[in-house]
């Protein structure tokens, strides 16, 4: 018999393997509980009992005195009893008094009838949103199975691709150009997208960093839908549907893949890698690819054994409403993989790359047949709202908080006064402001709306300069701009807490230290780039 003291978990499935007989695993399974007991090395066995059952090549365990249910037995005793010696049934008297056996045996069928034909009825008047898991069916794992390349789904808007997507495309390209570098694999950026005419936009991820650009064309899909969007995200990822050149896919899963952690990316992200049976991080800002050391016994599978896993995708994020980070690792499992390794990314957390018309890749037509009940929800009517203010990817971003609240007209223009000065600049403001009963005169009414608000709630940023003026530093705030290069605060109270994660603080009221850094700005005594790059703390 096989000794799972002697083995290592890996080293016991390579034994399992040869083992043919149940009552032999049995042993093994007893011999690991009363053993090292470990859940990985159990799973193995039984996993391997399974198989065999499965197989047909033993009979079904026969069902033992202490899994019983306690009700089955009772009602097997009972029949036992209503039997005679040479196993004949007792037949129940049919002359029997007044006929009640035989009229509650009536009655049962009855009950049974009604009860057969409520379930057709309830089949028939089925809505389809009673029981919205009825039909969900688990999706096998693989493991050992075959991965390459970063995927990044490119959302699109009104026929144009989003910033969010060429912020991803150019991380991707980032990080699949160092992959090369240090594990010497060249993988791909592969962008993939759909919509309605939308080849031009695969054509235009390509000039943001993508290798290859899958795309679907379908005019039902010019507005978001989840369940065609994930159902066709999912077979290209398998490399399922048929493409017009599939000579660059030759795996069965992406390794990586990027979403946009938008409204529509969100939703999407989650459904498809649920549908890939993999994880996912949500809302990172930051990403890198490295290995890592894991002594987690449900990784490893084996108890006090470190493994080192490579080519992890690391996912940073914000916890806490931005008071701590963390960091997320999607990890195999000794008898199951976890691909693709999915995130989804902050708008505005990195660069947009500019674009390189003469650069070469491949467009891809990808089909498939989509089924008419994934369309049930169709959008009639609908409004389109003006265009909102974008915060992200300016180089400068000035925000005002409650500090203005002894003269919010004139905080608010000293603002505007500074944002001007320059180049490239915003005004932003914190939720202080948005729900505040301050009055507002004449056209600075106008920048203080929700659609400037910058923190947990609102936008979040990452300029080459922070300017917080007035501002608290609550954590629902520090969320929306954290990734900052340069932050700048200017306050009264030197224990504010956004004095804890400033670069530099200005113990001052703003309506004095605003008109003079503006003044510094415009007659060139103070340019971006040197507050940006350093000096004497104020």
């Amino acid at each position: 018999m096989v000794d799972p003291d002697e083995h290592t978990v890996a080293e016991l499935r390579d034994e399992l393997d040869a083992v043919d007989d149940l009552d032999t695993l049995s042993a093994v399974l007893d011999a690991e509980r009363e053993g090292q007991d470990r859940k990985t090395a159990r799973e193995a066995v039984e996993k391997r009992m399974d198989e065999l059952r499965e197989a047909g090549e033993v009979d079904a365990p026969e069902t033992e005195g202490e899994y019983e249910d306690p009700d089955d037995a009772d009602a097997a005793d009972e029949a036992d009893a209503d039997t005679d010696g040479d196993g004949d049934e007792t037949e129940p008297d049919a002359d029997d008094g007044d006929g009640g056996e035989a009229d509650d045996a009536a009655k049962d069928t009855d009950e049974t009838d009604d009860a057969a034909n409520d379930a057709d009825d309830e089949a028939d008047n089925d809505d389809g949103l009673s029981h919205p898991t009825r039909d969900k069916k688990h999706i096998r794992a693989l493991q050992g199975g075959h991965y390459e390349d970063m995927w990044v789904f490119c959302e699109t808007q009104q026929g144009e691709l989003l910033d969010v997507s060429k912020e991803m495309l150019g991380k991707a390209r980032e990080l699949m150009d160092q992959y090369a570098a240090d594990y010497g694999d060249d993988e791909q950026v592969v962008a993939f997208l759909m919509g309605d005419d939308c080849r031009e936009l695969a054509t235009e991820a390509i000039t943001y960093g993508a290798d290859v650009a899958v795309f679907h064309d379908d005019d039902r899909l010019a507005r978001f839908l989840n369940t065609p969007y994930t159902r066709i995200a999912a077979h290209m990822a398998r490399g399922e549907g048929t493409f017009d050149d599939d000579s660059w896919y030759d795996y069965d899963e992406p390794r990586y893949a990027l979403y946009p952690a938008t409204n529509n990316g969100r939703d999407l992200s989650a459904t498809v890698q649920a549908e890939l049976d993999s994880g996912l991080a949500s809302d990172c800002s930051d990403l890198f690819i490295e290995e890592e050391k894991i002594s987690n016994p449900v990784k490893t599978g084996e108890p006090g054994e470190k493994k080192v896993f490579e080519k992890v995708l690391h996912m940073k994020r914000p916890d806490f409403s931005g008071f701590e980070y963390s960091t997320i690792l999607c990890l195999d499992n000794p008898d199951r993989d976890f691909h693709p390794q999915g995130a989804s990314v902050i708008p505005g957390t990195f660069d947009v790359p500019e674009p390189d018309p003469d650069r070469d890749g491949l467009v891809v037509e990808h089909d498939m047949d989509l089924d008419e009940e994934w369309f049930t929800v169709t959008v009639e009517e609908y409004d389109e709202l003006d265009e909102g203010v974008d915060l992200t990817g300016h180089d400068v971003v000035v925000c005002l908080g409650r500090g203005i609240g002894d003269a919010p007209t004139e905080g608010i223009e000293l603002g505007l006064d500074l944002v001007d000065a320059f180049e490239d600049a915003a005004l932003g403001i914190t939720r202080g402001i948005v729900t505040s009963s301050y009055q507002f005169d004449g056209h600075v009414q106008d920048y203080t709306g929700e659609d400037r608000q910058i923190g947990e709630t609102g936008q979040v940023v990452a300029p080459d300069l922070y300017i917080a003026a007035g501002v608290s530093g609550a954590v629902q705030h520090k969320v929306g701009m954290d990734d900052s290069e340069t932050i700048v605060a200017i306050n009264t109270d030197p224990d504010a807490r956004v004095h804890d994660f400033s670069d530099y603080f200005v113990e001052g009221d703003l309506f004095e230290v605003l008109p003079r850094l503006t003044d510094a700005v415009e007659s060139g005594d103070v340019s971006m780039e040197a507050v940006a790059d350093g000096g004497d703390d104020t």
